[in-house]
């Protein structure tokens, strides 16, 4: 049959014809299962790991999880196909190495910090960028991104905030009319006296 191939395709031809890589059905659906948990997801947090161990990597997942997210080590030219040209030419940078990807549904900062806080811990786990409602972020970002209070407490911030100036105004209002209340039976007293 290679004879009969070779009889057919000039012989200068022969090598780049068997290099090209041929997808197969394993390929395939690795990268339409990578398709959908992107499009389930609203961040992606590329790290780079190095020998995690079995336990670690399960308690990064399990803490994950707590955070309704994802971990899964994928491969980089797998991942580029899933995540489609215009994303894939964006994060190309951070696809290089040993990859994992987190996915995330839920806040943004809470994972952030979940990631920041294994790295710490570990030292084996190096966060390379995130993919943030639409924007891609460095992992410098991702640090701010980490550093910042749960979104729960800044809404309870945001919400104190703007509670005290009318807390203040209440306080005042109130101290005039009890100012008054005390004039007038101070003036009722010194009547009912005279």
């Amino acid at each position: 049959m290679v004879l009969l191939c070779s009889a057919l395709v000039p012989s200068w031809s022969l090598p780049i014809l068997l290099e090209k890589p041929v997808p197969t059905q394993k390929k395939a659906d690795a990268v339409a299962s990578l398709q959908k948990r992107i499009e389930a997801s609203s961040s992606l947090f590329l790290t780079s790991y190095s020998a995690l161990t079995v336990s670690e990597t399960t308690r990064l997942r399990k803490s994950l999880r707590h955070e309704g997210a994802s971990y899964a080590v994928v491969k980089n030219t797998l991942f580029a196909r899933a995540l489609g040209d215009e994303l894939a030419e964006r994060l190309s940078p951070y696809l290089t190495g040993s990859t994992s990807v987190t996915f995330g549904q839920l806040e943004p900062v809470a994972l952030a910090k979940t990631l920041r806080d294994f790295a710490d811990e570990t030292k084996l786990l190096k966060i390379k960028a995130a993919y943030i409602d639409g924007q891609v972020v460095d992992a410098a970002q991702v640090e701010v991104l980490a550093a910042l209070p749960p979104k729960t407490e800044l809404l309870a911030r945001l919400v104190g905030s703007l509670a005290s100036p009318m807390r203040g105004l209440l306080t005042v209002l109130s101290g005039n009319q009890s100012g008054l209340v005390r004039v007038l039976d101070a003036i009722r007293q010194q009547r009912t006296e005279a």
